[in-house]
């Protein structure tokens, strides 16, 4: 008995999974308000009733596929972190990892998009940007003390800029682009960033930090 428990709960956790994963599709090609629970669980393969089991509104829905984007985005950030050997190096690993979010990770495209739209704000409770400004705000602040960053930014004031920023270039990359510049148009957001803020002992450095911005190969 204890067995078939643990399979159904099993089961339970993979269909849950599979909903969030038809959902963030949805939500991506649609926007939150073109998105119908319909469509999701046709997505999925499944019954409405069986999705109402385990979301029991579009606002549910939304509200999971945007708590997934957080894990997704906070895995991310720790590889940023792995990789980079000074504060600058973490948010330029940093920034190449929110373009491979936007590009592979379906849930990420469609948990901003859904953080993005007005019909989403009583949803969208969870609020990346403030976290991402805080977490570049504090790398700043690290650059600064380790000589990397001219001490005469203000380092909340260039993690309200930079965000905005990313956001701005992501944005129109995607409707330009289908994002299939993203990488090359962040290189030149940072390079223009950097040249601005950077000590002149790591202005040398500027070409090989905002080479880190680009795919990553298997194996790399």
């Amino acid at each position: 008995m204890a067995q078939d428990g643990r399979t159904r709960q099993q089961r339970a956790v993979a269909t849950r999974a599979a909903i969030i994963d038809a959902a963030a599709g949805e939500f991506d090609e649609r926007g939150y308000v073109g998105a119908s629970m319909d469509a999701v669980a046709e997505r999925a393969g499944l019954t409405k009733g069986a999705l109402y089991f385990h979301f029991t509104s579009k606002a549910d829905l939304a509200g999971a596929v945007i708590a997934r984007q957080h894990e997704v985005s906070r895995a991310y950030g720790e590889a940023a972190f792995a990789r980079g050997d000074t504060p600058l190096e973490v948010l330029m690993w940093m920034s190449q990892g929110l373009a491979s979010q936007m590009v592979h990770e379906v849930v990420v495209s469609a948990g901003i998009r859904l953080s993005t739209e007005a019909a989403t704000a009583d949803v969208a409770r969870q609020d990346p940007y403030t976290d991402w400004i805080a977490v570049v705000t504090d790398l700043v602040r690290q650059g600064v003390d380790a000589g990397e960053v001219d001490p005469a930014w203000e380092p909340e004031l260039v993690g309200r800029v930079v965000i905005p920023a990313y956001t701005g270039v992501q944005t129109v990359s995607d409707v330009l682009a289908d994002r299939a510049d993203l990488y090359e148009r962040l290189r030149e957001l940072w390079t223009v960033l950097l040249a601005a803020i950077v000590t002149e002992r790591v202005r040398p450095e500027i070409p090989r930090l905002v080479g880190l911005i680009a795919p990553i190969t298997p194996g790399d």
